[in-house]
């Protein structure tokens, strides 16, 4: 017995050996590059310096509502913003990783035009943070934002979903991507103001068979690219409210922050939104 474990040790060390011979092989061929600007880094879905430093994450204070940053911290607990307080979001909150920006956003086009699914990975693992401070006394079902069936045929994946999966392998949480349903194709948002975006979303997400036996005392987070306006949110939202969920979140790579709360980036919401983009990234 002690022969043959020692063999299976020797063809152990053998094949790590092989796998890290492989390894270098392949990085002197096809270096690991950041996902950012597509310079050589030391290691796979890395940031190179510039980069990472050019990242704003959005861990600070925020409406207790839909997350949007806000400048200070305030005293007395909770805080919810002015927009929240005329209408109030559909969710129990809506944090994002990083604010949206030029690196930000190559990622998440990267992904999502130009097929480099491994970004999912890189997105699940600075948005898991997040994800943790959402626990609460229900456990978590995460739902990705669906796409059409036409839109998913014509992409091949939805990028939702990939985030969604490789969350659940970093935090063990599970996800169902059957859950919530489009139900029909919408045009695109680019270039619409907030009125038509919620008008052209309005009605577009239902809820699938069993759904809500699923949902039962679940609290279900929605997972997305990039939050811009939030009117894909809120009607996803809205339709699962109808589940009876404990309570409905979102979480997603990144978002578009008004210039007012963040000055060094200034945005317009009738440009972006997280299903909206027309670009195709080669790079």
């Amino acid at each position: 017995m002690g022969d043959i474990a020692e063999d299976r040790a020797a063809v152990g060390n053998i094949g790590r050996g092989l796998r890290h011979i492989a390894r270098a092989v392949v990085d002197y061929a096809l270096p690991p590059r950041c996902p950012g600007c597509g310079s050589i880094v030391d290691d796979d879905r890395q940031f190179c310096l510039s980069c990472w430093s050019s990242l704003h994450f959005l861990d600070g204070p925020a409406c207790a509502r839909c997350s949007i940053p806000l400048p200070t911290a305030l005293p007395g607990g909770p805080v919810t913003c002015g927009a929240c307080l005329a209408a109030a979001a559909p969710f129990d909150g809506a944090p994002a990783a990083v604010a949206y920006g030029p690196v930000a956003r190559t990622v998440a086009l990267r992904l999502k035009y130009g097929r480099r699914t491994g970004h999912a990975r890189l997105m699940a693992q600075l948005m898991a943070r997040r994800l943790a401070a959402l626990a609460g006394d229900a456990p978590i079902l995460l739902v990705p934002i669906p796409l059409h069936r036409w839109r998913l045929w014509s992409r091949g994946f939805n990028q939702a979903a990939l985030i969604a999966a490789e969350l659940t392998r970093l935090a063990g949480i599970p996800h169902d991507h059957h859950l919530l349903l489009r139900t029909r194709a919408t045009k695109m948002l680019r270039g619409q103001g907030r009125r038509e975006r919620e008008r052209i979303v309005a009605g577009a997400f239902g809820l699938a068979a069993g759904a809500k036996e699923k949902a039962a005392g679940r609290h279900l987070v929605l997972i997305d690219d990039v939050h811009a306006s939030g009117a894909t949110l809120r009607a996803a939202a809205r339709a699962l409210r109808r589940s009876g969920a404990a309570r409905i979140s979102a979480l997603t790579w990144a978002r578009v922050v008004p210039d007012a709360l963040m000055t060094s980036n200034i945005f317009d919401f009738a440009r972006v939104d997280s299903d909206m983009f027309d670009e195709r990234m080669t790079g």
